[in-house]
């Protein structure tokens, strides 16, 4: 049998913070056409430490019943993580416009799967280099 030691190794806490400068960023890569559907105002942006996800970022969204519970509409969160500085700022929009990409276009509160997203990411991030 093995036995994990865990000794000297601290877990970190996890934590977050709001972004002001991904806020900036989302607002910028969202003025491409193929995201006309957006609502800036209803999308947030996050970076957390202490995750011990091999993700770069996620979005959550903020379902119906939740919606009608605190009586508001529509939101989205995306939340970055450590591993996301580590990519060149080229590959950082590619994984923002992604994440963009899981929104439907009725920006109902729900998302959208991994079927076909990397067609709709593809047609984003082109869109966006020839902005």
């Amino acid at each position: 049998m093995i036995k994990l030691l865990l000794r000297g190794k601290k877990r970190v806490k996890f934590d977050f913070t709001g972004s002001p400068s991904l806020m900036r960023r989302i607002s910028i890569l969202s003025n491409i056409p193929e995201l006309s559907h957006l609502d800036k105002k209803r999308i947030f942006c996050i970076e957390s430490t202490g995750s011990k996800s091999r993700a770069y970022a996620r979005i959550w969204g903020l379902s119906r019943i939740w919606q009608e519970v605190l009586n508001m509409g529509p939101a989205y969160v995306i939340e970055v993580t450590h591993r996301f500085v580590k990519l060149s700022p080229k590959q950082q929009d590619e994984v923002l416009l992604h994440e963009l990409a899981h929104i439907p276009k009725n920006f109902s509160g729900a998302l959208l799967g991994h079927n076909g997203i990397g067609k709709r990411v593809k047609v984003l991030t082109d869109s966006y280099r020839q902005k």
